[in-house]
């Protein structure tokens, strides 16, 4: 039976909490289950050779990857994996056209192996998708995929952390039979292993124990080193030029660069020229792209307030125009092409307007709309984002994202604070289901660039150093102080949620500045930092002076005390927030134990506490179910405590897994944690 989508959540809405006073005006509830369930299709790319459209769909109630021949409808499109335990999160096409390769981990513990599908697999009787095959077939160990070789489309070049944990080991699989063949065993701290155009092994990083980075030549049996950044530097190859001789380096090497910027890099005598720095000053360079036809660089994007982009390729910019012109007023990615360049996915979007995919034909100069990610939201039901910029307490600017609620009067509102995950990461423009979802709720949402953000330049970053909790908190803290002097906020109505990084700072916002925040969500947060630097994965170990130079080092006495100081599990007692802790159980990165010790120590000290545990969860929640109670929960905590609206519906088995996941306090124990020596 055939079901009026826009109908359906019509009704649904109807169902949703009445309005609270000064939300008369206000859009509808938006169904939370649009906003975080699976949508209905996503993650479109091409068949290399432009026959078929591959993308993401639910498949007995789980995302899972579906084909369909470019030009039929999408009623006519097959499923080709049917997994059940845990959503598909990436696949690719082989560089022939002839497989689906995708990866997959065991309920969030990032050990992941690599399956292949093939499409044109005959059906027996009964069989609803072709065979999965594993192609690697391997437990409690994280497969890396390096290169797909255009040379060899049967093979794939993927690291192995089977003989050391801490280092991956690079081989060569065979996509038909599963065999792996031993390239380079990785006993010089290897990582980032570069390929020139012919496939030939060519560069890879090697992370010093001093925390320097140093690029090598691997033409030989020993490394020769080329090009070395300091510890508090970045580079990066994006690729080789088109005769193999020199890469594309991003790079702010050296005391005069702050930005980020293009260098072209001789790896045989380690010379480096100026390409490509930002023509504004504003921002590092974000990416370069690179024709896999021609070799040669066709655009370069920088991330400002919203994406810029500066072409390389003049030909290419020409026929662009027509695509650019057709999504004007959107930010547009090209998501995947066919291996002639001749058609290409875009994928647009704005902050009012969800991605929109479009296939653009640069021979014919059509730009065609194929589907909308998520056709129940309407532009009128969303709300804009504005880029913002505030002091903090030293007069540092941060930039960050606002978005207020449509409808409602900007003023003495209530407020969520969204510091995001790294913090080595930052927010970007555009459609946000996070951000509407709490401004369709009736809140002003901020998502703040604190200092260690990147993107910013180096020194930006650098400011962060050894300030979490404390400078990197005060730019959060200002945030707040700047909606309140514009009016925005209501000071007794703020709020903080996070995850990962954004996770500790919601726990330092409530024990650090117990006066600014009302209630708090802490998602998959570290909650001690010297339990949280001791329990990182070993395959992190190419980043661990990186990490105790950026967040404190346990191995001085000062840093060991700062380390302390700034943990918000030892200033618990200053903790008078209402809480909310969501942690997954097998989460490699934040240990289950970060949240089962702040959820002790609040129990113990009698400050009410809500617990979300999931057993089949990681680093965040990658079922829907478990992502649908989560945000249930949260909705009605902050409504509860902030006095924005909420729904009060939710599906059974949302219901249902939501009792399921939520762990009385007293029920934890603790189990003990070793800390860093």
């Amino acid at each position: 039976m055939r079901v009026n989508l826009r109908l359906l959540i019509l009704g649904l809405w109807l169902f949703c909490s009445a309005p609270p006073a000064g939300f008369a005006q206000a859009p509808a509830l938006i169904d939370r289950e649009i906003l975080f369930g699976d949508p209905e299709i996503s993650g479109a790319q091409l068949s290399p050779d432009g026959k078929y459209l591959s993308f993401f769909k639910p498949f007995n109630g789980t995302r899972n990857i579906w084909v369909k021949g470019l030009t039929e409808p999408f009623d006519k499109a097959r499923p080709m994996t049917n997994d059940q335990a845990r959503p598909i999160g990436t696949y690719f096409w082989s560089r022939d056209g002839k497989l689906l390769l995708y990866s997959q981990d065991k309920g969030g513990d990032e050990n992941f192996n690599i399956y292949a599908v093939n499409p044109a697999e005959p059906l027996a009787a009964g069989q609803l998708v072709p065979t999965a095959r594993d192609l690697t077939g391997l437990a409690g160990v994280r497969v890396q995929i390096i290169h797909a070789p255009l040379s060899d489309p049967n093979a794939l070049y993927i690291g192995l952390n089977d003989r050391d944990k801490a280092w991956h080991d690079l081989y060569k699989l065979n996509l038909a039979t599963g065999e792996k063949t031993l390239v380079r065993r990785n006993t010089d701290r290897l990582e980032d292993w570069t390929f020139d155009w012919t496939d030939r092994l060519r560069l890879a990083a090697r992370q010093n124990p001093d925390g320097s980075t140093e690029w090598l030549r691997l033409d030989g049996d020993k490394p020769v080193p080329c090009y070395k950044t300091a510890i508090t530097e970045k580079s990066r190859v994006a690729g080789f030029t088109q005769d193999n001789r020199r890469v594309y380096l991003l790079t702010n090497k050296g005391a005069a660069r702050d930005l980020t910027e293009i260098v072209l890099l001789d790896p045989a005598t380690g010379q480096e020229s100026a390409y490509q720095r930002d023509p504004l000053h504003r921002v590092d360079v974000d990416n370069l792209r690179l024709s896999a036809r021609t070799h040669e660089p066709l655009f370069i994007t920088f991330e400002d307030d919203r994406m810029r982009r500066v072409w390389k390729n003049p030909a290419f910019e020409a026929s662009f125009r027509t695509a650019s012109a057709q999504l004007d007023g959107l930010d547009w990615t090209p998501i995947s092409n066919t291996a002639d360049e001749r058609l290409w996915l875009l994928s647009a979007n704005a902050a009012t307007q969800p991605n929109v995919y479009f296939l653009f034909d640069r021979e014919s100069q059509q730009c065609t709309k194929l589907f909308e990610q998520w056709p129940a939201l309407q532009p009128a039901m969303l709300a804009d984002m504005h880029s913002v910029r505030y002091p903090s307490s030293d007069g540092l600017e941060i930039q960050a994202y606002l978005t207020l609620p449509a409808g409602v009067n900007a003023k003495n509102l209530p407020v969520i604070i969204l510091p995001h995950g790294g913090p080595w990461d930052r927010d970007t423009y555009g459609f946000n289901n996070v951000h509407q979802f709490w401004a369709n709720r009736g809140y002003a949402v901020l998502s703040p660039n604190f200092r260690a953000s990147t993107g910013f330049g180096k020194r930006f970053v650098t400011a962060g150093n050894n300030e979490w909790g404390q400078k990197m908190q005060d730019d959060l803290t200002w945030g707040v102080k700047y909606l309140v002097a514009q009016g925005i906020a209501d000071p007794k109505r703020v709020g903080i949620l996070g995850g990962s990084y954004g996770g500790y700072a919601t726990l330092a916002g409530v024990a650090f500045t117990p006066n600014v925040y009302a209630a708090a969500v802490a998602i998959v947060a570290p909650s001690n930092l010297l339990t949280f630097l001791a329990s990182t994965p070993a395959y992190w170990v190419a980043g661990r002076m990186l990490r105790f130079a950026r967040v404190g080092d346990p191995g001085t006495a000062a840093g060991r005390a700062q380390l302390v100081r700034q943990s918000p599990l030892n200033a618990v007692n200053r903790i008078t927030t209402p809480l909310m802790v969501v942690q997954g159980a097998n989460d490699p990165r934040v240990n289950k134990a970060e949240a089962d010790q702040i959820v002790v120590a609040l129990r113990d000290r009698h400050h009410p506490v809500q617990y979300l545990l999931a057993p089949d969860e990681g680093h965040g929640f990658a079922r829907p179910v478990n992502n649908l109670a989560m945000w249930a929960a949260a909705e009605k905590f902050m409504a509860q405590h902030l006095k924005g609206r909420f729904q009060e519906t939710m599906t059974p088995a949302v219901a249902q897994r939501l009792q399921e996941i939520t762990v009385a306090p007293e029920s934890v124990v603790l189990t003990p944690r070793p800390e860093p020596k």
